[in-house]
């Protein structure tokens, strides 16, 4: 049964919306880390959302979006390595 979004604290509503944005940041900041600085900044902005999410009911949520919030951020640094270590290597 689903519970009642009216009737919850307006705290705990704010929670655990941060918690499932925390989860769509992250996945469309791996989606844009072809362009490393929009995936770090989504990833970090996903991973504050997710952080601040888990101080609601949905825990699990928000642990999920900052996993997937930080393996953005990590794909995305890594992306812009390896594209620093290829125009290195062209000239």
């Amino acid at each position: 049964m689903e519970p009642n979004y009216l009737n919850l604290d307006p705290e705990e509503r704010i929670n655990k919306m941060l918690a499932a944005i925390s989860i769509l940041l992250g996945a469309a900041s791996i989606c844009a880390g072809i362009v490393p600085i929009i995936g770090i900044v989504g990833g970090l902005l996903g991973l504050f959302a997710g952080i601040r999410g888990r101080r609601s009911e949905s825990r699990n949520i928000a642990t999920a979006g900052v996993i997937v919030s930080a393996f953005a951020i990590l794909i995305s640094v890594v992306y812009a390595i390896f594209v620093q270590i290829g125009k290195a290597n062209i000239n």
